[in-house]
């Protein structure tokens, strides 16, 4: 494929209007519509503070989709809307990057499936170079350390916990192996047993939520003696996402099925 057709859900957002001009520089990339509802027939480029750009916005992601065919569809919109445009997209047989949070364990064997039918890839999860690393490291040392939890932070506003990194993460370290469980847990003492922390594929995941904060995760593997924290920070910059977010973009039109994370992308399955 000489030219991947991109439709950008969210190109009004923090993130999409970052990735506007990442994509129409890239020499193998194509801006051929864009999704944000509130700006709906309005010019994009416009909307941006800039010169036209011949793009008009389209008010959900089915009608862009249908409006103009694309390869990819990166979405950076709202958990509450996230599944019903991956459902779109693939039922029209387009590949999907999805940036927002707000997928659950249990869409991802439909998920897989629809896009193993169309013959297209979906990638999901936290694009950015660094929260790739984290994932791909912490499998490595959960396959050698019996025990982790997860601790992540982001700002007050954050509605969904836990937040789509953790959460994921989580998911990824179950299916190395389930961490060996705190002795403290088999007969907890206290009215509030929720204080360890919700159960996620067998982690314990700690959500903060205070002002002061942007977003980072922390899976932290104890052993007796000795303990290793593994931590990525991010500041409140669309700029982390850029590289990945393209990268998945490229990727999920040549590689079909379901990619969770960034790592897989980059480095392929950690042999357990």
């Amino acid at each position: 494929m000489d030219e991947v057709r991109v439709c950008l859900a969210g190109a009004t957002g923090q993130i999409g209007r970052r990735l506007v001009p990442a994509i129409l520089e890239a020499a193998d990339l194509k801006l051929v519509s864009a999704v944000a509802r509130r700006a709906a027939g309005s010019d994009l480029g416009l909307v941006l503070g800039g010169a036209s750009l011949g793009i008009t916005l389209q008010a959900d992601v089915a009608g862009a989709l249908a409006h103009t065919p694309a390869d990819v569809l990166i979405d950076y919109t709202h958990p509450t809307a996230v599944r019903a445009h991956v459902r779109a997209a693939l039922a029209g047989g387009v590949a999907v990057v999805v940036g927002t949070s707000g997928l659950k364990a249990d869409d991802f064997p439909e998920i897989a499936a629809q896009a193993t039918a169309a013959g297209v890839g979906v990638a999901t999860g936290n694009f950015s170079l660094t929260a790739a690393l984290l994932q791909h490291l912490a499998k490595i040392a959960a396959r050698h350390v019996p025990e982790w939890e997860i601790v992540e932070y982001n700002k007050a506003a954050k509605p969904d916990v836990p937040s789509g990194t953790a959460g994921e993460l989580a998911e990824m370290l179950g299916a190395v192996r389930r961490p060996q469980p705190a002795v403290a847990d088999t007969h907890p003492i206290g009215p509030h047993d929720e204080a360890r922390g919700a159960d996620v594929a067998g982690t314990r995941v700690h959500s903060v939520r205070l002002s002061g904060f942007a977003s980072a995760c922390e899976v932290i593997f104890g052993m007796p003696g000795e303990r290793l924290s593994l931590r990525q920070d991010c500041a409140e910059s669309a700029e982390p996402f850029v590289f990945g977010t393209l990268f998945a973009a490229r990727r999920v039109v040549i590689q079909p099925g379901l990619h969770r994370g960034l790592d897989s992308l980059l480095f392929g399955p950690v042999e357990t």
